[in-house]
């Protein structure tokens, strides 16, 4: 996965009018330069790397510290190719909020004008779907999502790029997805293990991380305890919180673990505090054991199974059956094109340099004033030398 940092502390207010017409115009040139010398799929590529993202919204004139970097860029990106999208090859849906939530209608009214197969219309609202529920379910960091955009090319290839928000902590968090980074399992895609091309967040702390390999044990555990009887889920799912108090004592057999915990060795477990509502989730648990979901994906897909469904199953199957989930943050500090002490790897001057040959034929080629193409080249130039 590629790794990025920022610091993106929440933002309040809203960009103004002549600022986000400029974004716009600079936006759509670099993206018609990078069209016409790579290709639709490349910009697809270049939107899922953290760090070039980053880069594009200080280059386009937003604020390279705030939340609304991600919101006002994909904006701007958004606006910016809206009547050309056919020119470009790429079709922007989704966005904040509300908006959010059309991303399947969008997907499906563009699926129907370019007049894609249903059948790849499908994967891609799939696509959205999905990314979305693991970045809200299996990745239990703290972040709320509020902002999703796919953008998709006429192949079917897209890329997630979604951000999520923390009001207790004032910050935000960005996840981004690249269907060709995707790893294969059975034939079709697998979007619950290490599906992410990058997250970029200046937070790190221990959460419940579903995507992580280490995790695939509880994922399966997890999955075959929902298609079970109800009733012996509900039953250990009593059995653990009642007991979270208690005295640890561990004894093992080859795949069974009989715990009683206690506040010492797992003070920062989550069962400590867990509140569950018992008769809401034996109602999801009866409606999933009904539908008999094949794998965990499945169950995760499954209209309202939520992170508290999965957070059960996941306490269960670690400390009833001793299948450890990962608690390790994948969001990673590092910077864009490495540092001049080698830290965290050697500047790669090749891809530094056509990253900025790309970001400059967008300047030039865009609709702006010479003032502005000027001042857009001494950030780009400012935002680099940081690197």
């Amino acid at each position: 996965m590629r790794t990025g940092t920022a610091t993106i502390p929440l933002d309040t207010g809203k960009c103004p009018y002549w600022l986000f017409e400029r974004m716009k115009r600079l936006s759509r040139g670099i993206i018609l330069a990078i069209r016409e010398e790579f290709g639709p799929e490349e910009i697809l590529r270049r939107l899922s790397d953290p760090a070039w993202f980053q880069s594009l919204g200080c280059v386009i004139g937003f604020d390279w510290n705030s939340s609304g970097l991600t919101t006002t860029t994909l904006g701007a990106l958004k606006e910016g190719i809206r009547g050309i999208e056919s020119e470009v090859g790429l079709f922007i849906c989704g966005g904040k909020g509300k908006t959010s939530k059309k991303t399947p209608e969008q997907i499906q009214n563009w699926g129907e004008f370019l007049k894609i197969p249903q059948e790849r219309i499908d994967k891609i609202v799939y696509a959205s779907r999905i990314s979305a529920k693991v970045d809200t379910s299996c990745l239990q960091d703290g972040f709320q999502i509020y902002h999703h955009n796919l953008i998709f090319s006429k192949s079917g290839d897209w890329t997630v790029v979604q951000q999520g928000m923390n009001k207790s902590l004032q910050k935000a968090r960005r996840y981004h997805w690249l269907s060709s980074t995707i790893q294969e399992t059975y034939g079709k895609l697998d979007f619950i293990e290490e599906p992410h091309s990058g997250i970029i967040s200046d937070v790190r702390k221990k959460h419940l991380n579903l995507t992580a390999e280490e995790s695939k044990k509880n994922k399966e555990i997890s999955a075959g305890l929902a298609k079970e009887e109800p009733k012996n889920f509900l039953r250990d799912i009593s059995f653990v919180l009642e007991k979270s108090d208690s005295l640890m004592r561990q004894k093992r057999t080859q795949n069974f673990a009989e715990m009683e915990l206690n506040n010492t060795e797992f003070n920062w477990h989550p069962v400590v505090q867990e509140k569950f509502d018992l008769k809401r989730l034996k109602k999801t648990i009866d409606k999933i054991h009904f539908l008999q979901p094949d794998d965990f994906e499945q169950l995760l897909s499954l209209e309202g199974v939520g992170p508290k469904t999965i957070r059960a199953l996941s306490l269960v199957a670690e400390l009833i059956y001793g299948a450890k989930p990962s608690y390790d943050d994948p969001a990673r500090y590092s910077f864009a094109h490495g540092g001049k002490d080698g830290t965290p790897y050697s500047v790669d001057r090749s891809n530094y340099d056509k990253t900025i040959e790309i970001l400059e034929k967008g300047i030039r080629k865009s609709h702006t004033s010479i003032r502005e193409k000027a001042e857009a080249q001494k950030r780009l130039l400012n935002n680099f030398n940081k690197s």
